[in-house]
C-alpha cells in the first residue's frame, strides 16, 4: 500500500484502541487514509452522529465549502475530543480538484480558537493539517 499513509497513521498522533471521529466524510476522501488509522487503531473510524467522546478527529474539509460552516465544525469537532486529542484538517493537496488554500484552513482555525501546525502530506491527494487549542485547556 501507499507508503505516506502508512507513515503517517502514527505521525497523525493515534494510538492502538482510539475512537477516531470522522467528519464530512464523501466519496472523494483517500480510504487509504482511513484504512491505515483503522489499522492502527484497531477501531472502525465513528461519524458526526457518534455520541460519546472520542480519542481524535478526522475533518475532510474542501475548498468551496464554507469557510464559517468549518470554523463551527472544528468547535464541533473539537467539544468531542478528551484530553486534547488529535484533530486533523485533511484537505486536497494544491492542483487537486478541491484544493484549499492553507491560509483559508488557518483563518478557521483561529475562528475557532485554535492553531493551524504545518500541513503534513497523508497521502499523494490529501494533506492534513493538525489543530491545537490555544493555550492550555478551554
Amino acid at each position: 500500500m501507499d507508503q505516506t499513509a502508512s507513515q503517517n497513521a502514527e505521525e497523525f498522533g493515534f494510538t492502538s484502541g482510539d475512537i477516531v471521529q470522522e467528519w464530512l466524510w464523501d466519496d472523494d476522501v483517500d480510504d487509504s487514509i482511513r484504512a491505515k488509522i483503522e489499522e492502527l487503531t484497531g477501531e472502525e473510524l465513528v461519524d458526526e452522529d457518534y455520541d460519546s467522546a472520542v480519542d481524535g478527529v478526522i475533518l475532510w474539509w474542501r475548498d468551496g465549502d464554507d469557510e464559517d460552516e468549518l470554523s463551527d465544525t472544528i468547535v464541533d469537532a473539537y467539544a468531542v475530543i478528551g484530553d486534547d486529542g488529535p484533530l486533523w484538517v485533511l484537505t486536497p493537496k494544491p492542483g487537486r480538484p478541491g484544493a484549499a488554500s492553507s491560509s483559508t484552513v488557518q483563518s478557521a482555525a483561529k475562528t475557532a480558537g485554535m492553531n493551524a501546525a504545518t500541513p503534513l502530506t497523508a497521502s499523494p491527494d490529501w494533506n492534513g493539517i493538525r489543530l491545537r487549542a490555544y493555550g492550555k485547556g478551554r
